[in-house]
């Protein structure tokens, strides 16, 4: 079934629980990209989704860029500035925005996007959109739709698996048109649940009654993982403009990843043209990717560890789906098929001519708990540079895969979240074990690394929570159909 792009942008999810992906990808010419870097990040991102959304005019997606990320809106002028790390190593910093993780790029473009797809669909229903987060997707998903026009969104967050400055993040949200709720279990289980809600006829119906019908906010939404591309090849034109590298020159990026959202968009990146080489595919404990990166295998059924870096505890990547997509040369069937097995017995094996063609574009490795704090650590240390638990995940697997690999090519290293929304783990890494209580604990980090604390976690003080509802999983629709008018 064909849908236009705002169709997509508004529907979020296939009929048939299955994610919607463009057709055909536009390619990126060298003239292009030396346009490209004589622009801004909002210039930039409105130039890359316009080649996407036909529908949409280049004065509309000029000025949804110019509010999603014009003044005020992120604390850095560069959006997403890339800081040098080393003689082969920059970091793309993702976190600047009003939740101070990398959702915030996306999300913060997402509501304009989806209203304007909704007016152009003619949809007088109101959107009402399903979120299950591991942490950061939430807020900034919360935050970006706060008191929208014609939407209500609700939030499942597994009940122990995020951290508390997330949860605080989460709970204390404003506004009249969201909601947030607790799910007993963990990531994967809101996120199988979410996509249940969305593939049962009944609700769609019931919903249809109440002049409603579901939308996505997670990155199994097209108008999510559209903006993210934006930012993989800004900062290959941030990287030029510096002289860091030549234009055309071959870069790598390393990238902590749960859902493959923000991995999976470097890969479209390098399908329209951007000089990427290998995407390196960074895993916690949870290393169902790196596994099937290595062997082809995926197999879902394995222990599921809650670690320090709370947003990549997946066991279930929703977005390799569209990868597999791709790589199948779009063979709608191979893929339902491999998605069945995964619902059913759990894992899949995908055929060896497959695998070769994974391994051309991406490598991958796992970090454990301990392993990320001595990096954070080390990296302060040597480097001046303060990382969060995801992002030094990522760094461990890079400086694995180079010893393995002998590959010295400049790579960009994607860091997705600050330190400060992750405290005690950050501080842990740099010796410190007595630690402040609450709040208390952002003063004391911006004490002992003299950075100072994000404005969006330093005005968490003060705020009250609103949200305290926890659901088992099979209560998830009850939990809808109470916030619906």
């Amino acid at each position: 079934m064909n849908l236009t792009a705002a169709q997509a942008i508004a529907q979020g999810l296939s009929r048939d629980g299955g994610l919607l992906t463009p057709a055909s990808f536009p390619k990126l010419t060298g003239e292009m990209l030396k346009d490209l870097c004589r622009k801004d990040y909002a210039g930039r991102a409105a130039a890359v989704m316009g080649l996407y959304l036909e529908e949409f005019s280049e004065t509309e997606l000029t000025d949804y860029a110019a509010k999603a990320y014009g003044a005020g809106k992120f604390e850095h002028p560069d959006v997403a500035p890339v800081v040098p790390l080393d003689a082969k190593t920059d970091v793309l910093e993702l976190w600047h925005g009003p939740t101070c993780a990398f959702k915030d790029m996306a999300l913060q473009m997402l509501p304009h996007l989806l209203t304007a797809s909704l007016r152009k669909n003619k949809e007088e229903r109101t959107a009402c959109i399903l979120v299950a987060t591991s942490g950061d997707t939430g807020k900034g998903a919360l935050e970006g739709f706060k008191d929208v026009d014609g939407t209500r969104i609700l939030v499942f967050y597994p009940q122990n698996g995020v951290s508390a400055m997330q949860r605080l993040q989460m709970t204390t949200q404003e506004g009249g048109n969201v909601g947030v709720c607790a799910v007993q279990g963990n990531f994967d289980d809101a996120q199988s649940g979410v996509k249940a809600l969305f593939s049962d006829p009944a609700l769609r119906e019931e919903l249809n009654g109440k002049g409603c019908f579901f939308s996505s906010a997670n990155s199994i939404n097209w108008g999510r993982v559209l903006p993210q591309i934006a930012y993989y090849i800004s900062a290959y034109c941030d990287l030029v403009n510096r002289g860091r590298i030549a234009m055309g020159e071959t870069i790598n990026v390393c990238v902590p990843t749960g859902n493959f959202g923000n991995i999976l968009a470097a890969y479209y990146a390098k399908n329209m043209g951007l000089p990427l080489g290998k995407l390196v595919c960074a895993s916690n404990r949870n290393n169902v990717l790196t596994d099937f990166i290595t062997t082809g295998i995926y197999d879902r059924n394995r222990p599921f560890h809650a670690t320090i870096s709370p947003s990549m505890d997946i066991l279930i990547s929703s977005n390799l789906e569209r990868l597999l997509y791709a790589l199948t040369g779009q063979d709608d069937a191979q893929v339902k098929d491999y998605m069945e097995q995964l619902a059913g017995v759990g894992h899949y094996a995908v055929a060896a001519d497959l695998l070769e063609k994974l391994q051309v574009h991406f490598d991958a490795g796992f970090c454990s708990d301990e392993a990320a704090k001595i990096a954070i650590g080390a990296v302060y240390r040597e480097k001046d540079y303060l990382m969060d638990p995801h992002t030094a995940v990522a760094y461990h697997v890079l400086e694995d895969y180079r010893r393995r690999t002998g590959d010295e090519t400049v790579t960009l290293l994607v860091s997705t979240a600050s330190p400060f929304k992750f405290c005690d783990s950050v501080l842990e890494a740099l010796g410190v074990t007595q630690q402040a209580e609450g709040l208390a604990i952002l003063d004391q980090l911006t004490q002992v690394s003299g950075r100072p604390t994000p404005r969006p976690l330093a005005g968490l003080a003060g705020k009250a929570v609103r949200f305290t509802q926890v659901v088992p999983k099979e209560k998830m629709r009850a939990a809808v159909l109470e916030m619906l008018p």
